[in-house]
C-alpha cells in the first residue's frame, strides 16, 4: 500500500539522485535489508521510518527509479569505473544479506541478473546520449573556430591587398617628390620623411598580417568597383611608370590579384623602375626593370604565398623571379570557357579592340 511516508521517501531519493545519483542508490539499496516475499524482491527501509513493516519500492528489478538512476549515471559520468564499482558493491552487499538471513540464493541470482539488464540498458543509453551531446558541442565549437579563422584570413588578405598596395604607392609618390627638381630643401626632407613613414607603416602592416594570417580556405576579398585598368591608372597617378597590354578574349580570374601584387612588389622593391602589365586569356604577368632608387621595404612573401595557393586551386601555376635585369611575376591558368569572365579583369574581362596599350 502506498503511504505518505513511502511517497515522501521516494521523492527524497529521486531529488538526491539528480545531483548525486550514486548517493541516492547507496541510500536506497545497500543500507536496506533485502526481503523475499511472494516471489518479488523488495527493499525494506523501515529503519528510516517509525514502523518496521513499511516496504518501499516493490518490484525493484524493474523499478523506474533504477532505470532513471542508470540513465543519469551514464548521462553525467564521464568515467565508467565509478558506476561499475558502485553496482558491484551493491551486488556483493545483496549476496551477503541474502546469505546472512538464509534467503533463497537462486532467487537472488535470477533477480540480480534481471537487475543487471535493467541497469545496463538505460546506462548505455545515457552514456551514448552524453557522447552524442559532446560530439555536437565539439562540432559546434570547431565550426565556430573555423569561421573565426576564415574571417581572420579574409581580413589579413584584404589588408595586404588593399592597404599594402596603397602604402606602397604613397611611398613611390613620396620618393618622386624627394628627388624632384626645384623643390626646397625643407620640402624634399619632408618628402623623404613621408617615404620612410610609409615604409615603416608597410612593415608594421606586414607584422599585423602575420599575426592574423592562418591557413584557411576563404574566398578572397577584392574591391567590386575596381578592375585591372583602375589598378594601373592609380599606379600611374602615383608616379609609377607602368604600361598595360591586354589581348582580346577573357582573362584569368586571378588577374586583379596578380596585377595588384605585382604593382605592390614593384613599388616596394624596385622604386622608379618601369613596369609592364600583360594580360592574355591564359596568362597574367607583371614585369619591372631594375630599381632607380633604394627600396623602401624589406622582402615579405606573404602575398606571393597566398597567390601561389590560389593559382594552384584554380589549376594554374605561379612563377616569380629575376628576368634579365628585372623581376617578373606571372600566373598561367587554363583558358576559361567562353562567357565565364572575371568581374575584376580589365574592361570586364574582354578589352575592346584587337589590342590595348596604356603608357605613362
Amino acid at each position: 500500500m502506498v503511504t505518505v511516508p513511502r511517497l515522501a521517501l521516494d521523492t527524497v531519493a529521486v531529488l538526491v539522485g539528480r545531483p548525486w545519483p550514486l548517493a541516492a542508490l547507496v541510500l536506497l539499496v545497500p543500507l536496506g535489508p533485502w526481503r523475499f516475499g511472494d516471489g518479488f524482491a523488495t527493499v525494506d527501509l523501515s529503519w528510516l521510518l517509525p514502523r518496521r513493516d513499511v516496504k518501499i519500492l516493490p518490484l525493484l528489478a524493474t523499478s523506474p527509479f533504477i532505470i532513471w538512476y542508470a540513465y543519469l549515471t551514464g548521462r553525467r559520468m564521464a568515467k565508467v569505473w565509478p558506476a561499475l564499482l558502485a553496482f558491484c558493491l551493491i551486488m556483493i552487499v545483496g549476496v551477503g544479506v541474502v546469505l546472512a538471513r538464509g534467503g533463497d540464493l537462486g532467487l537472488w541470482v535470477s533477480m540480480s541478473t534481471g537487475l543487471t539488464g535493467t541497469y545496463l540498458v538505460p546506462y548505455l543509453f545515457g552514456m551514448l546520449r552524453r557522447k552524442l551531446l559532446q560530439q555536437r558541442r565539439q562540432a559546434r565549437l570547431s565550426a565556430e573556430a573555423q569561421a573565426r579563422l576564415r574571417e581572420r584570413a579574409r581580413i589579413a588578405r584584404d589588408m595586404h591587398d588593399s592597404l599594402g598596395h596603397d602604402l606602397a604607392l604613397i611611398a613611390v609618390r613620396a620618393a618622386g617628390l624627394e628627388v624632384a627638381q626645384g623643390l626646397a630643401p625643407a620640402q624634399a626632407k619632408a618628402a623623404g620623411e613621408l617615404r620612410v613613414a610609409a615604409a615603416d607603416a608597410t612593415e608594421r602592416l606586414r607584422h599585423i598580417i602575420g599575426l592574423l594570417r592562418e591557413d584557411a580556405d576563404a574566398p578572397p576579398l577584392a574591391p567590386v568597383d575596381e578592375d585591372v585598368t583602375d589598378l594601373v591608372r592609380r599606379a600611374k597617378d602615383s608616379g609609377m611608370p607602368v604600361t598595360l597590354e591586354a589581348a582580346p578574349g577573357p582573362v584569368p580570374a586571378l588577374a586583379h590579384a596578380v596585377v595588384q601584387e605585382g604593382l605592390t612588389n614593384a613599388a616596394k622593391h624596385a622604386p622608379g623602375a618601369a613596369v609592364a602589365v600583360s594580360l592574355s586569356p591564359h596568362r597574367v604577368s607583371v614585369r619591372n626593370g631594375p630599381p632607380r632608387s633604394r627600396p623602401t621595404a624589406s622582402p615579405g612573401g606573404l602575398g606571393l604565398a597566398g597567390l601561389r595557393e590560389r593559382a594552384r586551386l584554380a589549376g594554374g601555376t605561379l612563377t616569380a623571379g629575376p628576368v634579365g635585369d628585372g623581376y617578373e611575376l606571372a600566373v598561367t591558368t587554363p583558358i576559361p570557357p567562353e562567357g565565364e569572365e572575371d568581374p575584376h579583369a580589365s574592361g570586364g574581362g574582354r578589352p575592346p579592340g584587337p589590342r590595348r596599350s596604356e603608357h605613362d
